[in-house]
C-alpha cells in the first residue's frame, strides 16, 4: 500500500461525490466512522492509520447545514489528534457564505466564525468552489484554494447549440459571474433587477437588456428557494424570451423550490454535484460532477504544483477536469 499518497475522506453530506473524487485521485476511499449517538452528538472514527499522512475530508456544509459543519470540524479535530500531516477541509459548497458582512445592526458575520472553527479545529488548507462572496477566501489565515464551476458548466451549456443566446443576471448581484459567462460564452449581457420582498420571495421588477427572441442562458452561484430565478424567468419569457436554461453551481432545493421549478417557464436547470441534487418529477434536472475539478486540485495540492489554471473562470482550465 502507498503509504505516501493522499487519503481522501468523507462525512456524511456527499459520500457519492467523495468516492468519485478519491476515483479520480486513483486512491480508495479511506475509512471513517461518523455516525450520531442516541442524544445527537457527532461521533467520528478513523478505521485506518492516518500518521504523517495528506488528508483530504470532502464535506459541503449544505443542509442539514449544522449537522454537515460539526461532522467537519469533528473529522479534523480527530484527524488532527492522530496526528495527521496536513489536513485539508474540502468544501465543494461552503455554507454561511451570505452572511459575509454586517448589512444590519446586532447581527454575526457567520462567514468568518466558519472560517475561525475550520482553523481552531486544525485544517491546515481549505479547497472550495464558487463562494457566495470571495472575500471569504480573506477571512483565513490558512491557505484557500477557490475553485470555479463555470469550465465543466461552460463544456455541457455549448452543447446544448443555442440560438441566439443572451446570458442574463438574475438581479444585480450575479453581473460580475454572468459578466464572466458572457464573455466565456461569446454573447451579449442582460440583467434583471428585483425588489427582494421577503427571505423566500422576490418581485422581479425590469431588464436591463433585449432578450425577445433570444434563447436565455441565466446563471447564479446558488439557488435555495429558486425564487430570483423563477421571478427573472418569468419577467423575460413576457419580454419575448424563446427558451430559458438555468444554471447554478449550487443547487440547495428546498421543498418549496421543487414547486416553484414545476411550476416555473425555466426549460431545463444545469447545477453541479456540489451538494446531493434530488430529481423534480415534470422537470428537467442536468447535474455535472465536478469530482475530476476537485480531483485534480487535490492531486496538485498533493503534488506541490501550481492549482491557478484551475482557477480560470473564462473556460480555458476546464479542458482538462471537464471530463
Amino acid at each position: 500500500m502507498d503509504n505516501t499518497g493522499p487519503q481522501v475522506f468523507t462525512g456524511n453530506a456527499n459520500p457519492a461525490l467523495a468516492q468519485e473524487i478519491a476515483d479520480y485521485v486513483g486512491v480508495p476511499l479511506g475509512q471513517a466512522t461518523v455516525n450520531s449517538f442516541p442524544n445527537g452528538e457527532t461521533f467520528v472514527k478513523f478505521n485506518e492509520n492516518i500518521r504523517g499522512r495528506d488528508i483530504f475530508i470532502v464535506q459541503p456544509t449544505a443542509p442539514p447545514t449544522n449537522q454537515n459543519l460539526m461532522e467537519l470540524l469533528i473529522m479534523i479535530d480527530a484527524a488532527r489528534r492522530a496526528s495527521a500531516q496536513r489536513i485539508t477541509a474540502v468544501l465543494p459548497f461552503y455554507g454561511y457564505a451570505r452572511q459575509d458582512r454586517k448589512d444590519q445592526p446586532r447581527v454575526p458575520i457567520t462567514a468568518k466564525l466558519v472560517a475561525n472553527l475550520l482553523v481552531a479545529s486544525g485544517a491546515n488548507r481549505v479547497l472550495t468552489m464558487d463562494l457566495h462572496a470571495q472575500q471569504i477566501q480573506g477571512f483565513f489565515d490558512i491557505p484557500v484554494d477557490h475553485l470555479y464551476a463555470a469550465p465543466v458548466l461552460y463544456k455541457y451549456l455549448s452543447s446544448l447549440k443555442l440560438e441566439n443566446p443572451l446570458v442574463v443576471a438574475p438581479d444585480v448581484g450575479g453581473m460580475k459571474l454572468a459578466a464572466a459567462y458572457s464573455q466565456m460564452m461569446h454573447t451579449g449581457l442582460a440583467i434583471v433587477a428585483k425588489q427582494r420582498t421577503s427571505a423566500t420571495s422576490v418581485e422581479s421588477q425590469y431588464i436591463l437588456g433585449d432578450v425577445k427572441n433570444k434563447d436565455v442562458l441565466m446563471v447564479d452561484d446558488l439557488t435555495e428557494t429558486a425564487g430570483t430565478l423563477v421571478a427573472a424567468a418569468r419577467l423575460v419569457k413576457e419580454n419575448g424570451a424563446r427558451r430559458v436554461i438555468a444554471a447554478v453551481s449550487h443547487a440547495l432545493l428546498a421543498d418549496m423550490a421543487h414547486k416553484r421549478l414545476q411550476d416555473s417557464c425555466i426549460d431545463e436547470l444545469v447545477t453541479t454535484n456540489s451538494t446531493v441534487v434530488r430529481p423534480i418529477p415534470n422537470f428537467k434536472i442536468t447535474t455535472l460532477s465536478v469530482a475530476s475539478l476537485l480531483g485534480e486540485a487535490i492531486k496538485r495540492i498533493h503534488g506541490g504544483e501550481s492549482v491557478s489554471s484551475l482557477f480560470d473562470i473564462n473556460g480555458k482550465g476546464g479542458d482538462k477536469e471537464a471530463h
